[in-house]
């Protein structure tokens, strides 16, 4: 960019100098110009400064005090993974509800809810009881859930199953339930009055109280549901009861010493401290003699 400048238009501060020397000189002496401008001007070419884009270096050296500071946040970040309670999924929470409002199975007899049953067994019991139906038109469903929150045992949650499902007594008369709860090892069995009646009451204790808990506790639920089916089925056949798995006797040896053994181990311990004392007494004294007498 060229710019026309005179000589004594230029601002005072492009010539410092001269300003200064003219301010210091009186006015008598100072030279009067002789035009105001002059005749060839001055032609000076500008030139923009180029803005060099200086990039300072903003990389420093990790210290000690930043590694601290990210082991922390890994650690802190660790310890909320590992210890932080488990967000479980509404299914895994609504379960039992959600047993209750899809109502019964259309295609099978199972709600397998807690995912214990193999397919083997399914279809055992899809064969099973399908036939009794064919034959004696009693309709089985059998559930199993994790565990309950709503109902204080297996036995309300049975009912509430049958009452939901078959509200009217002509839908649930012929219709049994059989329940199981794997985190709480327990089980119940219910239905109308049709298949109370034909099953019994002595093979539907028998039931809840050997084949359900028993098998359940050893976490055998696939024999547990279909023993459980079978006798069931044997009883609305008229067929002898097949019965159910014996208790097995849980009782362990103790590991306990009697009186008798621990008063031995005592006496056989104080033989051997005792020992050890005159050997740390009399050893030490025995060479400090035999040291002094050789002097």
């Amino acid at each position: 960019m060229e710019t026309i400048l005179s000589s004594h238009s230029l601002h005072p501060i492009l010539n410092p100098k001269a300003s200064i020397s003219k301010n210091l000189l009186l006015p008598s002496q100072q030279p009067r110009p002789a035009s105001l401008f002059l005749s060839k001007p001055i032609t000076c070419t500008l030139k923009k400064p180029t803005s060099q884009s200086v990039k300072p270096s903003l990389a420093e050296p990790r210290n000690w005090f930043v590694h601290a500071q990210q082991g922390l946040a890994a650690l802190a970040i660790s310890l909320a993974l590992n210890f932080s309670p488990v967000l479980y999924t509404g299914n895994a929470i609504a379960s039992e509800f959600d047993v209750i409002n899809e109502g019964p199975p259309k295609e099978s007899y199972v709600v397998d809810d807690a995912n214990v049953l193999s397919r083997v067994t399914k279809s055992d019991l899809k064969r099973l009881l399908s036939d009794l139906e064919s034959r004696k038109n009693f309709h089985i469903n059998f559930i199993t859930v994790r565990k309950l929150t709503s109902k204080a045992d297996a036995f309300e949650y049975a009912d509430q199953v049958l009452e939901r499902w078959y509200p009217t007594l002509e839908e649930g008369s012929n219709k049994g339930i059989v329940v199981l709860v794997t985190s709480q090892k327990e089980g119940a069995v219910t239905g109308g009055p049709a298949f109370v009646q034909a099953v019994g009451e002595n093979i539907l204790d028998a039931t809840v109280t050997e084949n359900l808990p028993v098998l359940a506790t050893e976490e055998k639920y696939n024999e547990a549901v279909y023993s459980s089916a079978k006798r069931l089925v044997a009883a609305i056949d008229g067929l002898p009861d097949p019965g159910g798995p014996q208790v097995k006797d849980n009782k362990r040896e103790s590991n306990f010493k009697s009186r008798e053994e621990t008063e031995e181990k005592r006496g056989q311990f104080s033989l051997v401290v005792g020992g050890l004392l005159v050997i740390a007494f009399v050893v030490p004294m025995a060479q400090y003699y035999a040291y002094v007498s050789k002097k």
